[in-house]
């Protein structure tokens, strides 16, 4: 297989390139390095999370010269490539000979970007031949689903810089020489989205309209906003057949030739290709990837192969399943709701933990994170619950805590204890969201239990049946009198509680079932057995 061009590798060159210096400026360091990008890692300094080499680390929340030190002193035995550190960065001589002394470029983040969208842009530059190797192909003579390339060369073509943006105008990719642009433009690339009041008044012009029912390109003159003087704008929409996928903007004082105009055109043509090459990509990721963790989850000869292709053999894992509340939900919820879930808990993972991998197989998203030594239960725990906390309460997904697999065959057995919590969590009526399988594993013995009783199609006998024939016959509830007692531990009170009933009542109805049922309810064993009848029994 031929090596990928350097300028299509996820290089710490082709980053600054990309994204230049409206979001990233060196401070320190040599950015042309050889060595290829391996992950996004936001530094917890209260839990520090597993660093690859070769990683860009970003450093949320460092503000004092000491506090850069120490970590670049820790990312330096790391063999970390990079680190972030919001601008204006401490930089005295202190910490110029730290960086060099870790081998780590030390870069500036502009003010007003908000860490989530640089983590997001970096990992989308990182994308491309995430899953396995991936022979490099082209479009226009640009590297297939490469935005941010495409920009570039559209930018060049037009003379001006420009933006792909989607229907929401939500910015998918930009070119170089922005300071050429305005403060809009500026603002529209740090939120990675067109201001609000700028959308309001576009929309208010018709601005959308014409450009979604036109193939030309559409002019808009300068909207003023504050002190802000915007350059004019030009824009194309970007069209797959009747289908209006984006849009590109280029800003620029003049009207466009007709060469230009046509040019541009083109141009919108070549971006709808690259644009359905990363929609296609991602299908094809999400295949891949699932296909991988399934096998892996599977056992069998192909597990550790899979695993490697994952990045994920020579360790322990965490194993989790993340699932709709109840299988009624899960059926009423859409394949895309359930992708996007599974895309959150992919990301969610993702950023926690670099390398770990996430897919949604047979209407479950399973997860495989690196296990860290000990342990592994609180870890999983706080990972389940900030989880459960970012994606709210909609779709209400319960998340089980599978055991930590050592090797395949453990996975398989991970797996297996992953669904039987989430079994359990699906059909239990107490609300739980998280569980590990220590905490459910009586009632997982008890619904496989039932499963059996089922399957061989066995009635209740014995005592019990002589109940439920007669409170068939008598509209009666003796079996729903046995069942809150035995609940309540015996409890008459509590028991007549919560059959709304006076106790003296209760206390009849019960000694009506001991009758009825020929039972001795002091007799442990009886009931013992009577209580696992009722819950192995759907009444």
């Amino acid at each position: 297989m031929p090596a990928t061009p350097d300028r299509y590798r996820p290089s710490l060159g082709r980053v600054l390139e990309d994204l230049g210096v409206t979001l990233l400026d060196v401070v320190h360091g040599q950015a042309q390095r050889p060595e290829e990008i391996s992950a996004v890692v936001i530094h917890d300094p209260v839990d520090e999370p597993p660093l690859p080499p070769h990683a860009v680390v970003l450093g949320v929340g460092l503000q004092t010269a000491q506090e850069v030190i120490g970590l670049l002193e820790r990312l330096g035995r790391d063999q970390a490539l990079a680190l972030v550190v919001r601008a204006p960065v401490p930089a005295p001589a202190s910490v110029r000979a730290a960086a060099d002394q870790a081998g780590v470029c030390l870069l500036g983040l502009s003010r007003g970007v908000p860490w989530a969208h640089l983590a997001a842009l970096l990992r989308s530059l990182l994308a491309e031949g995430d899953v396995g190797p991936v022979e490099p192909d082209s479009l226009g003579g640009l590297p297939a689903g490469d935005l941010f390339a495409v920009a570039n060369a559209v930018a060049a073509l037009m003379d001006a810089p420009i933006t792909i943006e989607d229907r929401r105008s939500r910015v998918l990719a930009f070119s170089g020489r922005q300071n050429e642009a305005d403060a809009s433009r500026v603002e529209t690339i740090l939120g990675r989205h067109v201001p609000d009041d700028v959308v309001a008044v576009l929309s208010e012009r018709g601005v959308f309209r014409e450009l979604y029912r036109s193939d030309r390109p559409v002019y808009v003159d300068t909207v003023q906003f504050g002190d802000s003087v915007p350059v004019p704008r030009v824009a194309i929409a970007v069209r797959a057949g009747d289908e209006v996928l984006g849009s590109i903007w280029a800003a620029t004082p003049h009207r466009l030739s007709e060469a230009r105009a046509e040019a541009f055109g083109e141009a919108a043509k070549l971006v709808a290709l690259h644009l359905l090459r990363v929609r296609a990509g991602a299908d094809v990721q999400r295949r891949v990837r699932a296909d991988l963790l399934s096998t892996a989850l599977a056992g069998g000869a192909g597990a550790g192969e899979a695993l490697d292709r994952l990045g994920l053999s020579g360790g322990s894992l965490m194993v989790f399943g993340v699932a709709m509340t109840n299988p009624a939900v899960s059926a009423s919820v859409s394949a895309q709701e359930q992708q996007r879930l599974a895309d959150a808990f992919a990301m969610h993972l993702g950023a926690l933990h670099p390398g770990s991998a996430a897919a949604l197989i047979s209407g479950v998203v399973y997860g495989l994170v690196p296990s860290p030594p000990g342990s592994a239960l609180e870890p999983g725990g706080r990972i389940a619950r900030d989880f459960l906390d970012r994606v709210g309460e909609r779709l209400r997904p319960v998340v089980a805590i599978g055991p930590v697999a050592h090797d395949v065959t453990g996975l398989v057995r991970a797996r297996s204890g992953t669904d039987r919590i989430l079994r359990v969590l699906r059909e239990s009526p107490r609300g739980r969201r998280v569980a590990h399988l220590d905490d459910v594993q009586a009632e997982a013995l008890l619904l496989e239990l039932r499963d059996q009783v089922a399957a061989r199609g066995e009635e209740p006998g014995g005592a019990l049946a002589r109940l439920i024939d007669y409170d068939r016959a008598h509209g009666s509830d003796l079996v729903g009198t046995l069942r809150a007692w035995l609940d309540a531990f015996g409890d008459v009170n509590a028991a007549a509680g919560a059959m709304y009933v006076h106790a003296n009542t209760f206390r009849y109805r019960l000694r009506r079932a001991g009758e009825v049922g020929e039972i001795d309810l002091a007799d442990a064993e009886q009931r013992f057995a009577l209580m696992l009848q009722l819950r192995l029994h759907r009444l």
